[in-house]
């Protein structure tokens, strides 16, 4: 029995914990989480009849949960590996749940609007938690096995979102049907909660209570000597915690400054707010140097990008979200304004990419350790051939009048790819980084792919509409195929320097270790 290796043990307790029990936990509220970014957009027109919202209402609706979501990770990664990874993942999917609820039951669009941002916080909370117990608590091929989990929960998600929102709005109706894809979420928390609190080892809250009780008992037994010898008493020692104040403030006002520009849907001087963006990134980066050197705990210990593996993996994934998450974006578009689909018919056009990216993922991380790298770039070749293949189907529905269900065929190739690069990127980027910087290392990869997504989508939609113009769909279509794979070519060349840098399979030792 002891020499299971699904068994988890942690000093503080005699229980044995399950792995397989924690990664269904872990998983779970992933895929919650990510629904509710993808499956907002099928939303969207019903949410404007129900409660008159207006265009900026809706921008925000979705532009306010991933701009919450993407200044919580950092911070909350830090916070977990400190004061206990288990302890932030209960808390934020307790915040999440209730967020989804009021989310369902909003009255007006300003109380949809800030149940979002709630809503946002709480995915940002919980999420670099998983990377990191991920991190924790397995090693080698099982790691990679827990990160292609990993990866197929995130590509089923974002694909099935638009058609789980879809039927159930056509099921329950306009009215009820909006609030009640927000709704679900709230039960299903609800149970990931208990299920953690049963489940989780809980190891780091564990040994911190265990400290303090220790210190406790030390200090009463140095207090009942000092009163015996007639000495002044001891206070009690009080454990510091060293979060860094100063350089989280200065990491979120730097992604928030990046961010907005693109989300806000505003020109003029919000982009002003890009160059603030820089200063303050660069100021951040001296803080946290000049911190560590003051003998501190930096919130990002900036050593953890001398992993070659990690700096790599991260720039790969935020380029690679930089195009590939306005796939579907653009296809839901050009599907419903440009060919007149349906909401339902326009989710349902993703749902093969869905099945395939699961297989490609659960492939992919069998093969992580010996030819990771090698799949990231055929995975990455894969995608961008779907994407061209893509707009030659557009160019044929235009010519032709096939049927707009070819896509569903091209988008497939995506989706193999966009498995296969999940699945092995997230293990070998993370494989070398010391478990105690798991969250923290996990939530700036996960902010490098929110800044993408922002920038991407900002970006792509605008040279969609560019090239619109007067219902000029397909060029649209094309104009903006052509930047996404711009993009891809990118995280190519990135993919094939790190693999050039690190080899294939795990990545190559840091060129100075992280204390």
């Amino acid at each position: 029995m002891s020499d299971d290796p699904d068994l988890i043990r942690v000093e503080g307790t005699d229980r044995v914990f399950r792995r397989s029990r924690v990664l269904v936990v872990l998983l779970i509220p992933i895929a919650m989480a990510l629904v509710a970014v993808s499956s907002i957009n099928v939303a969207l027109p019903t949410i404007s009849q129900t409660l008159d919202a207006t265009d900026s209402d809706l921008q925000w609706v979705l532009s306010g949960y991933a701009l919450t979501f993407g200044i919580s990770l950092v911070p909350s990664g830090r916070a977990g590996d400190v004061l206990g990874r288990g302890r932030f993942f209960v808390l934020g999917l307790l915040v999440f749940s209730l967020a989804s609820l009021a989310c369902g039951l909003a009255p007006n669009a300003e109380f949809l609007n800030v149940s979002r941002f709630v809503q946002g916080v709480g995915a940002g909370m919980y999420n670099p938690q998983t990377m990191g117990m991920i991190q924790q608590y397995w090693h080698g091929l099982e790691r990679a096995k827990a990160f292609a989990l990993f990866g197929l929960v995130v590509a089923f998600s974002v694909a099935v979102g638009p058609v789980l929102a879809g039927s159930i709005i056509q099921t329950f109706g306009p009215e009820i049907g909006w609030r009640a894809t927000f709704v679900i979420n709230f039960p299903f928390g609800l149970l990931g909660c208990f299920l953690a609190l049963r489940w989780f080892p809980f190891g780091k809250e564990r040994a911190r209570r265990a400290a303090k009780r220790a210190a406790k008992r030390a200090a009463r037994t140095a207090r009942a000597d000092a009163a015996a010898g007639g000495a002044v008493v001891p206070a009690l020692p009080r454990e510091r915690v060293d979060l860094d104040p100063v350089g989280t403030v200065l990491l979120v006002l730097a992604v928030l400054c990046v961010m907005l520009p693109f989300m806000s849907g505003r020109g003029g001087a919000a982009w002003l707010l890009l160059a603030a963006g820089a200063v303050l990134v660069a100021a951040w980066v001296l803080w946290e140097r000049r911190y560590k050197a003051r003998g501190r705990a930096p919130m990002v210990d900036l050593a953890l990008f001398s992993f070659a593996s990690f700096s790599n993996g991260t720039a790969v994934a935020g380029t690679f979200f930089l195009g590939s998450t306005s796939i579907f974006v653009v296809v839901a578009l050009y599907m419903q304004n440009g060919l007149g689909a349906s909401a339902l018919e326009t989710g349902l056009i993703g749902l093969p990419n869905a099945i395939v990216s699961a297989f490609a993922s659960m492939w992919a991380g069998r093969r992580t350790m010996t030819s990771g790298r090698t799949i990231i770039i055929g995975a990455l070749a894969l995608v961008i051939a779907g994407v061209g293949l893509s707009v030659g189907v557009a160019v044929l529905i235009e010519q032709y009048g096939i049927s707009f269900w070819w896509l569903a065929l091209t988008l497939m190739l995506c989706g193999l790819g966009q498995g296969g690069l999940g699945a092995a990127n997230q293990t070998l980027s993370l494989e070398d980084v010391p478990t105690t910087y798991g969250g923290t290392a996990g939530g700036v990869k996960s902010t490098a792919e929110r800044i993408g997504t922002a920038v991407g989508n900002a970006m792509i939609t605008g040279v969609f509409f560019g090239f619109v113009g007067g219902g000029a769909w397909t060029t649209g279509f094309a104009a903006a195929y052509g930047a996404i794979a711009l993009c891809l070519l990118v995280a190519l060349l990135a993919a094939v320097h790190d693999r050039k840098v690190c080899g294939d399979g795990p990545p190559a030792p840091p060129r100075r270790a992280v204390p």
